[in-house]
């Protein structure tokens, strides 16, 4: 844990936050990660009897959701900087495990948001049990929904895979969202972004809490991927199902604003989870350099893997300086997404590299299932395509940029 105590100001009650989240993540998420990585079938993940309930259940318990949830009565700056520290602790024990964890309490969020007391006290009550995911990614349709500031947003004849319609006072909802809902095939609630039937393309959206056990939700087989296997994909097929108006609680004026904040919110978590991922990585190639005897001694005496190694760790701390930064700034009453995108391309990018840069200190050890760090290579890669693929959100924040 070196790398994590080198921190500037903080009090006794974020160190004790930070320290339980590490615990957390060493203790729980780490083996927790390493044993669902490995079963062969993903539906085994999420099997009655998997290591993933336990980790859900510890989360609860130690209050790693409440720590990342909203709190009025915080300082936000503090409360931006806390949340990335907890991040980090996170993705640093599993990053397929921390995304999860975070989608979880999407639908609170939004509740909270919608300002609804019915809505409040149905999905973020202090009784409520419900999983939750972020439906908007589309079988057609992946970081294009996302690219807000881009021309083909508002073009009608780009058509949507899932469409809202009013009926009334209610919506009804047909179409699909794709296999890579995050905690999609074991959300019990779902915060559904789709379009309002329109001929004015993505930009005329909605967002919806949408509670998974009503008629004419179905949902795929879990996801069977490359890397983050400890998290649930799977995709939500919706046959004409009816909620209420009530429930669609963000409509097409304020569409691009939401899916700007909440593009922003989630990119700067990114950015802070896959800092951990590349400390986990530096952490492993250092302490094997350390132990490794080749040439007749310790392999970190050898200058070339000195060099590596500081390599590796100025990056670290680099992206950590930024995700630190950028979530500690987004939490104020001026976010701006340029900052977020920025955190998560660079953050990923680094984790990437760093990964590989381990695993190649690790020699053809690293490339055997027998070393973890070829598991943090392949959650890495998962993470320059999820949240939005970098070259996509490139584009949306030099626009910002531009304007």
């Amino acid at each position: 844990m070196a790398l994590a105590d080198i921190e500037v100001g903080l009090d006794e009650q974020e160190l004790a936050l930070r320290d339980t989240a590490h615990r957390f993540a060493e203790e729980v998420m780490r083996p927790a990660g390493e044993a669902l990585d490995k079963l062969p079938d993903p539906a085994q993940v999420i099997a009655p009897d998997s290591v993933l309930w336990p980790v859900f259940a510890k989360a609860a318990e130690v209050g790693i959701g409440d720590a990342l949830g909203p709190d009025p009565e915080a300082d936000p700056h503090q409360r931006g900087r806390l949340g990335s520290i907890v991040y980090e602790e996170l993705g640093w024990g599993d990053s397929g495990l921390a995304i999860s964890l975070g989608c979880a309490g999407f639908h609170r969020t939004f509740a909270l948001m919608s300002g609804d007391a019915e809505l409040v006290d149905r999905f973020a009550g202090p009784d409520n049990q419900d999983i939750g995911c972020w439906a908007i990614t589309e079988p057609d349709h992946g970081s294009d929904s996302l690219a807000f500031t881009q021309p083909h947003f508002r073009d009608g004849a780009v058509r949507a895979n899932c469409i809202a319609r009013a009926d009334g006072d209610d919506f009804v909802i047909s179409g699909q969202k794709s296999a890579w809902v995050s905690n999609g095939t074991i959300a019990t609630a779902a915060v559904l972004f789709c379009t309002i039937d329109s001929d004015k393309g993505f930009g005329h959206g909605g967002v919806a809490l949408v509670p998974l056990d009503l008629p004419g939700v179905s949902k795929g087989k879990p996801l069977d991927k490359l890397g983050q296997r400890a998290l649930n994909q799977g995709e939500i097929m919706f046959d004409d199902v009816r909620i209420p108006g009530s429930h669609m609680i963000v409509r097409p004026e304020l569409y691009e604003l939401v899916l700007e904040g909440i593009l922003t919110m989630a990119n700067q978590a990114m950015g802070s989870i896959f800092t951990g991922v590349a400390r986990a990585a530096f952490e492993l190639a250092l302490d094997y350099a350390k132990n490794r005897v080749q040439g007749g001694k310790p392999i970190i005496e050898h200058q070339s893997v000195q060099s590596r190694l500081f390599k590796m760790f100025s990056q670290v701390e680099a992206a950590r300086s930024l995700a630190r930064r950028v979530a500690a700034f987004n939490a104020g009453p001026t976010p701006m997404v340029q900052y977020s995108i920025a955190s998560k391309v660079f953050c990923t990018n680094t984790a990437f590299q760093v990964a590989s840069d381990a695993l190649q200190i690790f020699g053809g050890n690293g490339l055997t299932r027998e070393y973890p760090i070829e598991k943090l290579l392949r959650d890495a890669r998962a993470s320059m395509i999820e949240d939005g693929c970098n070259e996509v959100l490139g584009l949306v924040a030099a626009t910002r940029l531009a304007s």
